[in-house]
C-alpha cells in the first residue's frame, strides 16, 4: 500500500459536508472492492443531503501517482475538487531521478453565477450549459482578467532544479491546452501510469485526466509565464475563449511586476493535429510500477458510438435546441442514459432489487451507419435517442475490449470518456469510421498508455481493453459535465469472484440514502 497525501489530509478517509445542495464524492482511483466510496450520485450512492456528512472509506491497492476527487452531483464539481497524491511506498522511489520539488497543478473554469442553477436553466430549456467566464491555475484566474490583474499563482524555482509537475484538468467542460514560455517539459506518467519519458513543449490534458512532468528551471534567470486554454474541436460551438496564466519566477530575478515575464504561443483552439500528437504519442513504461501487460484472450467485444442527440420537447414546455422546438441530447449506442431516482444502482445490484435497470445495453449501434459524415444530421430518425438505464452485466475477471466510436450527430467533438473503477489500455487511436480489417493492425499489444480518461478523437474512434475484476457497479460517462445528464453514460455490472477476497462487502451503514 502506497502513503496517501491529500492536499488537506494523510489519511484514507475523506469527510464530507453537504450544505446548501446535496453532494456526492468521486476520486479517480479505482477502488478495489470499495464501490461503496467510489461516488457517482444514483450509481453507487443516493446524494448527502443538505446538512449531513458522510466519510468516504476505500482502499489504496497498487496505485500510486496524481489522483484527484470532485463532487459527481450536478455541476457542483466547478469548485469542489482537489488532488490527492499517492507517492512510492517506504523504501521504493520514483523511475526517473527525484525531482527536487513536487508541485500540484490543478486547472479549473469559473462561473460568475450559480452553477447549479445555470445548469438547471439549461435543461429546463434543452440547451447546452452556460459556458464559463474564466480558466484558473490552482483558483487563481490570473492577469488576463479584470477581477485578478494583479493575482495570480506564483511559482518560484530554483535556477538548475528539477521539479515534478503534477497537472490536473478539472474544468467542467474543457479540455484544455497548457504550456509554459521558453521550457519543454518530460512526460513521465499519465492517470497515475508511468510512462516512457516523453519531451515536449505543449499538453494537451483532457477533462478529467491527470499528467506528471519533469520541469527543470534550465533558462535564464527571470520570470516566465504558464498558460492553459481551451483545445475547442467542435466547429461552430461557443466555449470559454480565454486565457488562464500563472507565472513561474527564478530565484533571483526582478519583480516578475516590474518586468514583463516571457509569453507562450499556445496552440489555436482547434488544432487537433497537435492534440492528436500528442495524445497518441505516449506510452506505458513497460516493467514500471505497477505496469500490466496488455490482455490477449478479449471475453467482451463492444462497439459503441458516443455524442450528441435529440430528444422531443414536451409539449408543456418551450424549447430552444438545436434545433428549435428540440431538446439537446446524447447517447451511447442510441441509448441515452437515464439514471434511478430512488435507488442507486450499487444498491440494486448487492439486494437484487428489480425493475432498476435492465443489463441489455447493446454491444453494437442498433443501425449501422456513416458515422462521421455530416450529412447524417438530415435523417431525422437517427437524431433522436430513446431513453434508458441499460447497462452490461460483465463476467468476474473478463477482458472487455470497446471501440469507441464518435459521431457526427448535431456535431463532432472530442469527447473525454471516463471509465471508473478500472484503468484501461489504449490499443490505438484515429480518424473517420473504425475499420475492423485495417485499424486492427494498429493495436499496440506491447506498451500502450493506461488510463482512466480518454479524449476520444473528433469525429475519430478510440480503442481500449480492461480486465473487469473489480466487483460492483461502475460507471462510463464523458467527463463534460453538460454533457452527462443528458445521456453521454453508461454502466458495467460486475459479479463477484469466487473467493471472499473478490466479493463485494456490505454498504456501510451511514451511507446516503435517497
Amino acid at each position: 500500500m502506497g502513503r496517501l497525501v491529500f492536499l488537506f489530509a494523510s489519511s484514507l478517509l475523506l469527510m464530507v459536508a453537504a450544505t446548501t445542495v446535496s453532494a456526492a464524492i468521486v476520486e479517480h482511483s479505482f477502488n478495489m472492492l470499495s464501490a461503496w466510496a467510489d461516488g457517482p450520485d444514483m450509481i453507487t450512492q443516493c446524494p448527502i443531503r443538505p446538512g449531513n456528512k458522510y466519510t468516504y472509506k476505500f482502499k489504496i491497492i497498487k496505485q500510486e501517482g496524481t489522483f484527484w476527487w470532485h463532487s459527481h452531483t450536478s455541476t457542483l464539481r466547478a469548485t469542489l475538487y482537489g488532488a490527492i497524491i499517492i507517492r512510492p511506498r517506504a523504501g521504493s522511489s520514483y523511475p526517473f531521478p527525484k525531482p527536487y520539488r513536487e508541485v500540484p497543478i490543478l486547472l479549473g473554469e469559473w462561473w460568475n453565477g450559480n452553477v447549479v442553477d445555470m445548469a438547471n436553466q439549461a435543461l429546463a430549456h434543452g440547451t447546452g450549459p452556460n459556458i464559463s467566464d474564466a480558466y484558473t491555475i490552482n483558483g487563481w484566474p490570473g492577469d488576463l482578467y479584470p477581477c485578478s490583474q494583479n493575482q495570480m499563482y506564483k511559482l518560484k524555482v530554483k535556477q538548475g532544479k528539477t521539479y515534478l509537475l503534477r497537472i490536473t484538468n478539472a474544468a467542467v467542460d474543457n479540455n484544455l491546452f497548457y504550456k509554459i514560455a521558453n521550457h519543454k517539459m518530460i512526460v513521465v506518467a499519465v492517470d497515475a501510469r508511468y510512462t516512457n519519458p516523453y519531451v515536449t513543449d505543449v499538453l494537451v490534458v483532457a477533462s478529467g485526466q491527470t499528467i506528471d512532468v519533469l520541469l527543470t528551471a534550465d533558462q535564464p534567470i527571470g520570470s516566465y509565464y504558464m498558460a492553459a486554454r481551451a483545445y475547442a474541436s467542435a466547429a461552430g460551438l461557443e466555449f470559454d475563449s480565454t486565457t488562464t496564466r500563472g507565472v513561474i519566477v527564478y530565484e533571483g530575478a526582478p519583480s516578475w511586476t516590474s518586468r514583463t515575464p516571457l509569453i507562450p504561443v499556445l496552440p489555436a483552439f482547434n488544432d487537433t493535429p497537435t492534440a492528436h500528437k500528442f495524445s497518441t504519442s505516449l506510452t506505458a513504461l513497460v516493467g514500471g510500477p505497477h505496469w500490466e501487460p496488455v490482455p490477449l484472450k478479449v471475453d467482451h467485444k463492444m462497439f459503441v458510438t458516443i455524442g450528441m442527440a435529440l430528444d422531443v420537447c414536451p409539449s408543456n414546455t418551450t424549447c430552444q435546441g438545436p434545433p428549435v422546438g428540440a431538446k439537446l441530447s446524447a447517447s451511447m449506442n442510441n441509448v441515452s442514459f437515464v439514471p434511478p431516482s430512488s435507488l442507486s444502482l450499487l444498491q440494486a445490484f448487492f439486494f437484487n432489487v428489480r425493475g432498476v435497470y435492465t443489463t441489455d445495453f447493446p454491444v453494437k449501434p442498433p443501425v449501422q451507419f456513416d458515422y462521421t459524415n455530416p450529412s447524417i444530421n438530415g435523417d431525422r430518425p437517427l437524431l433522436f435517442a430513446p431513453k434508458g438505464t441499460r447497462i452490461t452485466k460483465l463476467k468476474f475477471n473478463s477482458t472487455v475490449e470497446m471501440v469507441m466510436q464518435n459521431t457526427a450527430i448535431i456535431g463532432a467533438e472530442n469527447h473525454p470518456m471516463h471509465l471508473h473503477g478500472f484503468d484501461f489500455h489504449v490499443l490505438a487511436q484515429g480518424f473517420g469510421n473504425f475499420n475492423p480489417a485495417t485499424d486492427t493492425l494498429k493495436y499496440n499489444l506491447f506498451n500502450p498508455q493506461i488510463r482512466h480518461t480518454i479524449g476520444v478523437p473528433v469525429g475519430g474512434w478510440a480503442v481500449i481493453r480492461f480486465v473487469a475484476n473489480n466487483p460492483g457497479v461502475w460507471f462510463m460517462h464523458c467527463h463534460f459535465d453538460g454533457h452527462l445528464p443528458i445521456g453521454l453514460a453508461t454502466a458495467f455490472v460486475v459479479e463477484n469472484g469466487p473467493t471472499p477476497e473478490t466479493t463485494l462487502p456490505p454498504p456501510p451503514v451511514d451511507l446516503p440514502q435517497c
